[in-house]
């Protein structure tokens, strides 16, 4: 076998009966166990999961690569980072002083800021430059407990510059320990000189057609497809027609909506099928009833309100409805963060959920918003060994500990294998 964790002072299991995901109800018991071990086979998949000494008799003949001995310490799956915009180049520093002024989002990107200004430096980027950025970012989640991250393309708005952006995701997934969920997100603004409508009919007849081609060479694979369905960038009818024609060649719909003014989106979602809508600021009531129905995850997004000010994402409410809520952390040029643990501390303190709803909101709903919460969010046996050592005895440090969690996460594992080590947690107590 690969690996071996004994005696856990805590083995935070998230949920035990292949639940695709938790809803409320479901959140409350996340599965803790005392005094617990965890086996991980050579290819990479939990085989057994339960109390030390059981796990010790079970495997007292097998032999392992490697064992670790988690006493006074806690075991928690790997996180999952729902949404991220990782490859670009250009940050907007500048523009951060400019929001503190009490400029609005919209307002920078009027005025040919925001994703305007990044997706000129992304344009001029070479590939190798971008590769090299995004590589220490994922790093950076990496090293942040993300195991598992959603990755946008979105700062080309041109054919060109969109399929440059996926190659450098394709790259880190085939080169790198980390899980990525690729998506294409050429409908992110309207780009400079066109319409809306002219927007859409390039994305439809010549973007897709040209990922379905490199998909069936093997050379691109995309998972899911989004819009940026917002007044003034795709109204309501375009994101139906893109994320249409998306769905036509076989990618999840998983899209940013009802953010900045309320559009109908998570309407349209759940109309069409979508895995996963992101944002929601403004979402109606309607919609949070009709995601909660089709089983369509909301990807709530801390950072995002935090940073701009905006009112936060209705978390309880959604929640008391049925909805699957799943968190992100929104990294990209205008919500610099890296750090699940941090995007749920903000969850529990500015949308009011509990600790044990943003750790399945992090783990197994942010998996199920991906469409992969069959094989990761859970300590469960068959799932992929993905998880983390923290330097306390009880798991809850991961959040309470705001920005702690770089003494805090000793190890991350991936497929069972230690992808990261953090020896100060050896030296120093987290506390």
């Amino acid at each position: 076998h690969r690996l071996l964790l004994e005696n856990a002072e805590q083995l935070v299991l998230v949920c035990g009966q292949r639940e695709p995901y938790l809803r409320r109800e479901g959140a409350a018991g996340l599965g803790v166990l005392r005094g617990a071990s965890l086996v991980v086979g050579l290819d990479g998949c939990i085989k057994a999961v339960g109390q030390a000494d059981a796990i010790r008799n079970q495997f007292s003949e097998a032999t392992f690569e490697r064992i670790i001995d988690c006493s006074g310490k806690c075991v928690l799956p790997g996180l999952v980072d729902a949404h991220t915009h990782p490859v670009w180049a250009g940050d907007r520093v500048h523009e951060f002083a400019m929001k503190l002024a009490g400029a609005s989002y919209m307002e920078i990107h009027q005025a040919g800021g925001g994703i305007h200004f990044t997706v000129e430096h992304t344009r001029k980027a070479t590939e190798d430059e971008l590769f090299s950025t995004f590589q220490h970012r994922l790093e950076r989640m990496l090293r942040a407990g993300s195991t598992l991250v959603e990755c946008k393309s979105g700062y080309g708005l041109n054919l060109e510059t969109e399929l440059k952006m996926l190659r450098v995701i394709e790259r880190a997934r085939k080169s790198m320990d980390i899980g990525i969920s690729s998506t294409y997100c050429g409908a992110h603004a309207v780009p400079k000189g066109k319409t809306a409508t002219e927007a859409t009919d390039d994305i439809i007849k010549n973007h897709l057609p040209k990922l379905k081609e490199l998909k069936l060479s093997g050379e691109i694979h995309v998972n899911n497809i989004d819009v940026f369905c917002e007044k003034g960038v795709f109204d309501l009818e375009s994101t139906r027609r893109i994320l249409q024609a998306g769905k036509d060649t076989g990618l999840q719909i998983n899209f940013h909506g009802d953010e900045l003014h309320p559009m109908k989106s998570a309407e349209l979602g759940a109309e069409l099928g979508a895995r996963a809508i992101s944002h929601l600021e403004e979402v109606s009531d309607e919609g949070i009833m009709a995601m909660a129905r089709a089983k369509c995850a909301a990807v709530l997004l801390p950072t995002t309100a935090y940073m701009l000010r905006l009112k936060q994402p209705q978390a309880r409410k959604m929640l008391e409805e049925g909805v699957i809520v799943a968190l992100g952390s929104d990294f990209n040029p205008n919500a610099y963060c890296f750090s699940m643990p941090m995007v749920m501390h903000l969850a529990c303190v500015n949308m009011k959920m509990s600790m044990n709803e943003a750790l399945a909101a992090a783990t197994i709903n942010a998996a199920y918003a991906l469409g992969k919460s069959d094989t990761c969010g859970s300590l469960e046996v068959g799932k992929q060994g993905d998880l983390l050592i923290i330097n306390s005895s009880r798991w809850e440090h991961l959040i309470y500990q705001f920005g702690g969690h770089e003494s805090l996460i000793n190890y991350v594992i991936i497929k069972g294998k230690v992808v990261y080590q953090n020896e100060r947690c050896e030296t120093m107590s987290s506390y």
